[in-house]
């Protein structure tokens, strides 16, 4: 069961995409990764989020629980993303949107908006750290990322390390079963 941990939505339930292709962050894991959030950001207060490869939105719809401005939760899967739009509704908190694309895709995009100073991935562990940093990379790039955002990234716990892409500075690792976040944040310029 798949829930929000704290915040204005705090205990309700989320649905998850049905089949083995989505594999939700854990609630532990979200709980280490807002607490870290909280600590470093001090909240979450109108900040603005990106969830990429949301697969149900659980970190962004969390995100929006606990003050964030805006999540945008990029997901391509169709079964995933009507979990997402189930999950906006259930919660019921303003600012959530869903792009279904690509993530690949909207990171090649110029950003039309104002930019985000979270980013959160959680790929497929199957690609490659060089492709993923690539990605984060191409957010930057493109306008999607603000002065000194803040980067999370998912991946097995199995892979030694996570090399960030040029412009970008680890902060920590923190290791939750099979999974760990890699944090670090974007240099300023």
């Amino acid at each position: 069961m798949t829930r929000i941990i704290a915040g204005q939505a705090r205990g309700r339930q989320l649905v998850v995409p049905p089949g083995a292709g989505t594999r939700p962050t854990s609630d532990r894991a979200r709980e280490g990764l807002f607490s870290s959030l909280d600590a470093r950001l001090h909240g979450l207060g109108g900040m603005r989020v990106i969830d990429a490869f949301a697969g149900s939105g659980a970190v962004g719809v969390e995100a929006l629980s606990r003050g964030a401005a805006a999540a945008l939760m990029i997901e391509t899967d169709p079964r995933a993303a009507e979990a997402i739009r189930t999950n906006l509704r259930t919660v019921g908190v303003p600012g959530g949107r869903l792009l279904t694309d690509r993530v690949e895709q909207v990171a090649a995009q110029d950003c039309a908006e104002a930019p985000y100073e979270v980013l959160f991935l959680d790929p497929p562990y199957a690609l490659e750290a060089k492709a993923l940093g690539e990605l984060i990379a191409d957010f930057a790039r493109h306008g999607w990322l603000a002065e000194s955002a803040l980067v999370c990234v998912e991946r097995a716990s199995r892979d030694p390390e996570f090399p960030w892409p040029e412009g970008f500075d680890p902060l920590r690792a923190r290791k939750y079963g099979e999974g760990t976040l890699w944090y670090g944040h974007r240099r300023e310029q």
